[in-house]
């Protein structure tokens, strides 16, 4: 089973800085619904590729669902980034792409809390809707950190500066430009955060960016609860279309053979010896199901009984199908996203999950 993709038109492009651009589509008539998303979410988009004829790419949504404005995501170019310079290039207004309904876990559990936001360079993408929706719709006090290599460099700089005006008791956002201060140390981020213990932190960038500003927030026994990390990784997959049933097909085919095969059969090793029970959590609605087999895969098996389970990749290389743990153990196949916080979190994906105890309950939110 295939997540529906959609031909969105593009309906406005602003030039953010001379590196990046934003994108904004028109959710075609009928699919305002599945469109809804939550800040900090992300799309996934179908880029043109001659060697692979698509390369599927996750952006994040820059826009508010508050305002009703169109969806827009924040490109920013990168050195070797094929996807990203492709469409800095090529796309123009009236253009299509086809794209995935948004998903991801990057987005507050209460947009009423108080946030402590630190992004670096295009990261403040996410931090930018989580921003914008928190003023609209939220009470909290929001601390932005945004480090760029220099003034030029500064996505939203104008909007920032607006919105700190409007919302002087709210908003704080506090620049760091490495071409006058250098880069940031762990004690300067250690010593900023130590003011804003009680608030919830979400951290988005590039990875050595993200790598000190999460272990800064670790040594201040930020609580996990409360640090949110975005993680991205060039999808290996290809979602779209006949390619990814394809994939799908090879991949159970390779579980198969995996389970003829001495060498390969620890995949299966200790996994219950008859049909599993799972409870799922999703948008509010419980399903219970007594009948999981498990050597199939707790995505598969839920679109199998036509529950609308969210996925982007379908490799383990990205968030958009992540589950909570509430009872029981799964083990994942791979996962080139999450980390030992994450897992100790009770964190998983549910396109690599296959469970490892009799009963299992998990959530999507």
């Amino acid at each position: 089973m295939d997540i529906e993709s959609f031909e969105l038109k593009v309906v406005d492009i602003v030039d953010e800085t001379t590196e990046a651009r934003s994108i904004s589509f028109e959710v075609p008539e009928g699919a305002a619904e599945k469109f809804a998303y939550k800040p900090g979410q992300f799309l996934t988009l179908a880029v043109p590729s001659d060697q692979t004829g698509i390369a599927a790419r996750c952006y994040s949504l820059s826009s508010s669902p508050h305002d009703g404005g169109p969806l827009t995501v924040t490109v920013k170019r990168t050195a070797e980034g094929y996807a990203s310079n492709w469409v800095c290039d090529n796309l123009s207004v009236g253009d299509t792409m086809r794209v995935l309904p948004p998903s991801g876990i990057f987005t507050p559990a209460d947009i009423n809390a108080d946030l402590l936001l630190f992004a670096g360079g295009s990261g403040v993408t996410p931090i930018m809707s989580i921003t914008r929706t928190a003023l609209a719709d939220g009470k909290g006090r929001i601390v932005l950190f945004y480090a760029n290599r220099d003034e030029g460099s500064v996505i939203f700089a104008e909007e920032l500066t607006r919105l700190s005006a409007e919302n002087p008791d709210r908003l704080q956002v506090i620049h760091w430009l490495e071409s006058v201060q250098g880069l940031p140390t762990p004690e300067q981020v250690k010593a900023f955060a130590s003011q804003y213990l009680d608030h919830d932190a979400f951290v988005c960038g590039p990875a050595p960016y993200m790598k000190l500003v999460t272990t800064a927030l670790k040594e201040l026994e930020f609580p996990r609860e409360r640090r949110h990390q975005e993680k991205f990784v060039s999808l290996g997959g290809n979602p779209f279309g006949d390619l990814a049933q394809a994939e799908a097909a090879e991949a159970e085919m390779a579980l198969a053979d995996a389970d003829e095969d001495s060498a390969a059969a620890d995949v299966f090793a200790d996994l219950p010896a008859g049909p599993v029970k799972v409870e799922v959590e999703l948008d509010g609605t419980d399903y219970t199901f007594d009948d999981w087999d498990p050597r199939t895969r707790l995505l598969e098996f839920l679109e199998s009984k036509g529950v609308p389970a969210p996925y982007s990749c379908r490799e383990g290389e990205c968030s958009a199908c992540a589950i909570r743990l509430l009872e029981g153990e799964v083990r994942m196949l791979n996962n080139d996203v999450l980390d030992a916080d994450d897992l100790a979190d009770g964190i998983r994906l549910g396109c690599q999950s296959l469970p490892t105890t009799d009963t299992v309950r998990v959530t999507y939110s």
